[in-house]
């Protein structure tokens, strides 16, 4: 079998005599599937989660989601370094083995502390695994068919995103939230074996960098002080000078953050990525899309159980049509972007999202009716998702060397995860008081709608037309 984690540096063509590359495409994919499954699930069993430590509150629960994405932000850039730099079926391998242990350890807490931390623990893991996997991806297949396999790639999480809520609400229901985490052991026991038995080790020729310690520290303060503040902002426990000093902290942080990394040899983030104007638009685009996107995922579990009072089982079935579409729309789109480029699918999802979340500003109310005003809505955001979600992960990695395949995906998954933060903070924010009604959910669809007409407007500087001229 040819060296399917091996990808040259002029993006030719693997040859003809070469062995198939999906069988590697598939063992990849598991992994990403296992991550994406358990984002999901946490979603759909938050509640509970909040039924089973009874004295914590909803800002505190929100750290099991939020301490999960801070750290998986902060550690995906120096992961896609270490995958680049260190061999990236060594450092695969290693993160499915430290998720799935983590996995075990949040599945047995007995404490918020303790699942928080095991839940940081499992970020790591998460962290190491997701870049080298798309690395693995686009090292395996020459670029002509690279934007259906990433399209394709993208839609496996899509799938996992509909599988997610109705099988973390049965299991939750049924055997108790921990088996949300416990049901990671089997599938990552088999994808280390399928990864140790088919995986080859990619070239390590480049220089090994020095992980950015100081850099992923600010990251971390940064983000995590902004989500503090936002989810903290009506708690009778913290003043507004409070407040207003966590959030400049976070501020402060973030500006630290970028002058150390266009200071020091070896930053967290190079911030020569950004000097190509498609890819600074890419990432902008994947912040104000992580936001939205979070917020109405999770928003819909919120509306269900307390507007429509379904049971988390049956808000977890009744969401997973969204879900489902997403994966056959990013497969199509992997194939039409390769020939068109990604710019109408952004923006035609982008605009479709927006138009989603008016659909449920004004359709749905108080009475349950599913078929006529909830369906249609739903349909119409997983269309849009798989229209822009795997086309933004595609868009960012299109034009880029093969020396920076890893972090330059992993920057990108990072602004997603930093923008899935704050949007499950506005969540919090909004709607994570104990009596939710009706009207709670009207700023939240108007803030999705700005971020959908942002974001469409980010894209259209979006250039990965085959033939265009880079931007």
């Amino acid at each position: 079998m040819a060296p399917a984690t091996t990808a040259t540096p002029d993006d030719s063509p693997a040859p003809a005599s070469a062995a198939s590359p999906w069988p590697v495409f598939w063992v990849a994919c598991v992994a990403t599937f296992l991550v994406s499954l358990d984002t999901t699930m946490l979603y759909s069993v938050f509640s509970a989660l909040r039924a089973g430590f009874p004295d914590a509150s909803a800002a505190e629960m929100s750290w099991t989601l939020n301490a999960y994405t801070v750290v998986y932000a902060a550690m995906l850039i120096p992961a896609g370094g270490l995958a680049d730099t260190h061999g990236r079926k060594r450092v695969f391998m290693s993160g499915v083995a430290l998720f799935i242990a983590a996995s075990a350890m949040c599945g047995l807490a007995g404490s918020v502390g303790w699942l928080i931390a095991a839940r940081a623990l499992q970020a790591v893991g998460a962290a190491l695994l997701t870049p080298a996997s798309l690395s693995i991806v686009l090292a395996a297949f020459p670029q002509s068919r690279r934007a259906v396999a990433v399209g394709l790639w993208g839609a496996v999480g899509g799938f996992a995103a509909a599988v997610g809520p109705s099988l973390g609400s049965l299991l939750a229901q049924t055997v108790g939230w921990p088996w949300a985490f416990f049901i990671n052991l089997p599938i990552g026991a088999l994808t280390l074996w399928w990864a140790a038995s088919l995986l080859r080790e990619s070239d390590r020729g480049g220089p090994r960098r020095r992980v950015d310690l100081i850099g992923m520290a600010l990251i971390v303060i940064a983000v995590g002080a902004i989500a503090l503040a936002i989810v903290e902002a009506e708690s009778a426990n913290w003043t507004a000078t409070q407040l207003t000093a966590t959030a400049g902290a976070g501020a402060l942080a973030l500006l630290a953050f970028i002058a150390w990394a266009g200071s020091v040899r070896e930053p967290l983030v190079d911030l020569g990525l950004f000097r190509h104007r498609t890819y600074s638009a890419v990432n902008l685009a994947t912040l104000s899309f992580g936001i939205a996107f979070a917020m109405m995922f999770f928003s819909l579990f919120f509306f269900m159980e307390n507007v429509w009072h379904y049971s988390p089982a049956r808000a977890g079935l009744a969401v997973a049509p969204g879900p489902l579409m997403v994966a056959p729309v990013a497969v199509l789109t992997g194939r039409l972007a390769a020939r068109l480029g990604h710019r109408p699918f952004l923006i035609g999802g982008a605009l479709l999202f927006g138009a989603t979340a008016l659909w449920f500003m004004v359709i749905p109310g108080n009475e349950p009716s599913y078929l006529l005003h909830w369906l249609p809505g739903l349909m119409m955001s997983g269309v849009s998702v798989g229209l822009v979600l795997p086309s933004l992960s595609a868009a960012a990695v299109s034009r880029l060397p093969a020396q920076h395949y890893a972090v330059g995906s992993a920057v990108n998954q990072a602004t997603r995860q930093i923008g899935s933060v704050i949007g499950v903070a506005i969540i919090v924010l909004l709607l994570g008081h104990d009596t939710v009604q009706r009207a709670d959910f009207g700023m939240v669809y108007g803030l999705q709608i700005g971020l959908a007409l942002l974001t469409a407007a980010l894209c259209s500087m979006v250039i990965t037309r085959p033939g265009a001229r880079p931007g």
